[in-house]
């Protein structure tokens, strides 16, 4: 299986089951795309050589020569040999095993506050209530939660803790305590905690950056790009903007870290669908690491990305990419998440075919200790699994989950991108299909222009 296509003045080969990129010329690109047509497999390639050449020298006999005809095939046919051209697939038969491997926790998202001081018009927690009620994470929950981790976690050695709301500062005392006892429990249970924090900033301070660049491994800072777009999507529930009050506090924190392990996070929505703009903003008030994802919401709502949005979006992600060639070219460069793609190594087999591991290897706690898939299942009690006090009393919901993998996935089967998105995210698979083994059709479709425009960036880059 391969896929192909233009951009930027490239011609990209990419090898789906390998993950080998060519960058043709014209003349194996054409090859390629006549051979495709013919819906035929490799072995047919290199046996119906000559049928196949002569249809393809009558198509393009004004650009081509028969000599270069014939060097092109040659080359393909190469490729072919060395497994890095129509490769087989490796991987189906190892998801069987996959499926049935034992079950450890790694990470939980620990809902420290379901309590926001923001009122965000796409907030997909309702102000961070999650379809109950305003409520903090006691010391105990938290304790209890932590203890829960380092019990389900097998031999593994280091574990994943993320402080997520609602806004975490509003409960930042508790927010420290855990820390602390994590800390503790790392020299009694040979562990090793990576400590996260997801925040909008309203309420940061200096002795707070002070704690998260000693304590979180990463920092998530929510801001949407620019002034009257972010102030638009995020105001207090005043109404009032929050732009101005934690823009400043933000270039402090990630000047602070290096300009490393954080990233600003924004959504954009249809209102802003030059989202580029809001992108080259944030690098543009020095911000290093960018995230600005598409919003995920019900048809309804006015804010929601449409179909006929997609065409635009598309090329705002080619615009983008173009804009990040020339600022690393200018030396100014910036990481923006989507882009990035590890074409050499990436992230291991299991996660590439099975995604995120929510539901068997991560895992939400809302302040009451209740455990769910993700934060995105909190308050849907059909995926209540069970607390941190008794543990998992809901395994069909984790067997369940365990058996989600790109080869369960129907639309999976013939994307290209199945190997980078690993399905997509469940939790809009289940939302929006009733299933979560189903895809969020408009997010498949951007994340496949993503992913050509990381290719391209890394083609652009190397020369």
């Amino acid at each position: 299986m391969i896929h192909q296509y233009r951009n930027n003045g490239y011609n990209i080969v990419l090898d789906v089951n390998s993950g080998a990129v060519h960058i043709v010329d014209n003349m194996v690109y054409d090859l390629l795309e006549e051979w495709e047509k013919e819906e035929k497999d490799k072995q047919a390639f290199l046996s119906d050589k000559d049928c196949f050449l002569d249809k393809f020298k009558r198509k393009y006999t004004q650009q081509y020569t028969d000599m270069e005809i014939k060097e092109a095939y040659n080359e393909v046919k190469k490729l072919m040999e060395e497994e890095i051209l129509y490769s087989e697939d490796e991987y189906e038969d190892y998801i069987k095993q996959f499926k049935n491997r034992e079950t450890v926790v790694k990470a939980l998202c620990l809902h420290i506050a379901h309590d926001c001081n923001l009122a965000c018009r796409y907030c997909f927690a309702e102000e961070g209530e999650y379809h109950g009620h305003r409520e903090l994470m006691s010391y105990e929950v938290g304790k209890k939660a932590l203890d829960f981790l380092i019990r389900n976690s097998a031999n593994r050695r280091n574990l994943e803790v993320d402080f997520f709301g609602g806004e975490p500062l509003m409960n930042w005392q508790v927010v420290k305590d855990l820390v602390a006892y994590g800390r503790q429990m790392e020299k009694m249970h040979n562990k090793k905690f990576r400590f996260t924090l997801t925040t909008n900033g309203v309420l940061l301070n200096d002795e707070m950056m002070d704690f998260i660049n000693k304590e979180m491994s990463n920092v998530v800072l929510s801001v949407d790009g620019r002034k009257s777009v972010h102030d638009h999507m995020r105001p207090f529930r005043s109404g009032k903007g929050s732009y101005d009050l934690i823009i400043p506090k933000f270039q402090k924190l990630a000047d602070e870290r290096d300009q490393t392990n954080y990233y600003v996070r924004g959504t954009f929505t249809h209102n802003n669908l030059d989202f580029t703009n809001d992108v080259m903003h944030l690098s543009e008030l020095g911000f290093q690491q960018i995230s600005v994802e598409p919003v995920v919401a019900a048809e309804e709502e006015p804010y929601a990305i449409k179909e006929e949005d997609l065409p635009l979006l598309f090329k705002q992600y080619d615009e983008l990419a173009k804009k990040i060639i020339a600022k690393n070219k200018e030396g100014k460069g910036f990481n923006f998440f989507h882009f990035m793609i590890d074409l050499s190594g990436g992230p291991c087999v299991a996660k590439r075919l099975s995604g995120c591991g929510s539901g068997t290897e991560y895992l939400a706690v809302t302040p009451w200790g209740d455990l769910y898939p993700c934060h995105q299942f909190v308050g849907d009690e059909e995926f209540l699994m069970g607390n941190v006090f008794n543990g998992i009393v809901r395994e069909d919901i984790r067997e369940q989950f365990k058996k989600c993998n790109v080869y369960e996935k129907p639309k999976c089967k013939d994307c290209f991108a199945k190997f980078y998105c690993s399905g997509g995210c469940l939790a809009n698979s289940y939302h929006f299909h009733g299933s979560i083994l189903d895809c969020y059709d408009r997010g498949c479709e951007l994340q496949r222009k993503r992913v050509e425009c990381a290719i391209m960036i890394k083609a652009a880059l190397a020369e």
